[in-house]
């Protein structure tokens, strides 16, 4: 791969995550026939877990060292909380809707970098929260319809989402990937185990391979995703991240019949639009050069 144009190799990682995210879901919708939504996310943790340390030996334990373990108690906080309102929006919304709820998940970001960061709120960054806020309300269509509760958790999903977004921001430059990965199977383990055991259900051999793809997939979606932002410029990387949409409509018509709503494509394209406006604005600032140079 690596004879590969850069931005082709991006490509290809960013379509890697978008199928491991599209399995991930199925995963986790076919287990919640028999299993609850905490049993799931620890099902997740442990499996992780144990991928991961079948790696270790090779890695070895100097990539664990951090002076930041508060910052990943936080960060996995916010991460499992997120993941729990996903998990349970999956449970009761069509797929696609979980999905386009998700893409406010920059605008959330934005806030919280310019709160926490000292990030700065430029043009692009305005466009993109005025764009965030009309397609969360085309999205959720106040006043018109009515708003789902299970629409408005994983809204705050995506909040808890993006908070994890600046921790990570935060970590990426002190802590190894590895250890971002390790610490977030650790933390959440007892997070999902304690409140699944007083309804645990023993999966059975026709969830096993959904366990197994559920272990897989919460790996690579993320290690695909990291890698290629790392090879790629976010102008080539966003555009087919937004294809997870589309994608996820059409497994959701698919395997379990549901309808594609036009709001909802809609909203999530009137977000995407604000979120490339931000980033194609800040791609172009940094090739401009600066003053006296």
């Amino acid at each position: 791969m690596s004879t590969l144009p850069v931005a082709l190799r991006g490509a290809l990682w960013m379509v890697g995550a978008l199928v491991s995210f599209s399995i991930m879901a199925v995963s986790v919708r076919e287990l919640l026939h028999g299993m609850g939504s905490f049993e799931i996310l620890f099902i997740r943790s442990f499996m992780s877990l144990a991928f991961l340390l079948l790696l270790l030996p090779r890695r070895g334990l100097a990539p664990l060292r951090t002076r930041h373990f508060g910052l990943h108690l936080l960060r996995n906080v916010f991460h499992f909380g997120g993941q729990y309102a996903w998990v349970y929006a999956i449970s009761l919304l069509p797929l696609a809707t979980v999905f386009a709820i998700e893409f406010t998940m920059p605008v959330w970001a934005a806030l919280l970098a310019m709160l926490f960061l000292g990030e700065r709120l430029n043009q692009g960054r305005v466009v993109m929260l005025a764009l965030g806020i009309v397609g969360v309300f085309v999205m959720l269509r106040p006043g018109m319809a009515v708003i789902q509760p299970a629409a408005l958790v994983m809204l705050l999903g995506a909040f808890a989402y993006a908070s994890t977004m600046i921790a990570t921001k935060r970590l990426s430059g002190q802590d190894s990937a590895f250890a971002i990965l390790f610490y977030m199977a650790v933390i959440q383990l007892p997070l999902g185990l304690i409140p699944a055991l007083p309804q645990w259900v023993w999966p059975g051999m026709r969830d096993l391979p959904w366990v197994i793809a559920l272990g897989v997939v919460g790996l690579t979606a993320h290690y695909c995703m990291t890698r290629a932002f790392r090879i790629a410029d976010a102008m080539v990387v966003v555009p087919i991240d937004f294809l997870r949409l589309p994608l996820i409509a059409v497994v959701g018509m698919l395997f379990y019949g549901e309808r594609l709503e036009l709001s909802i494509m809609l909203g999530a394209a009137v977000i995407f639009a604000g979120t490339f406006y931000s980033i194609r604005r800040e791609s172009m600032g940094r090739l401009e050069p600066s003053p006296g140079r």
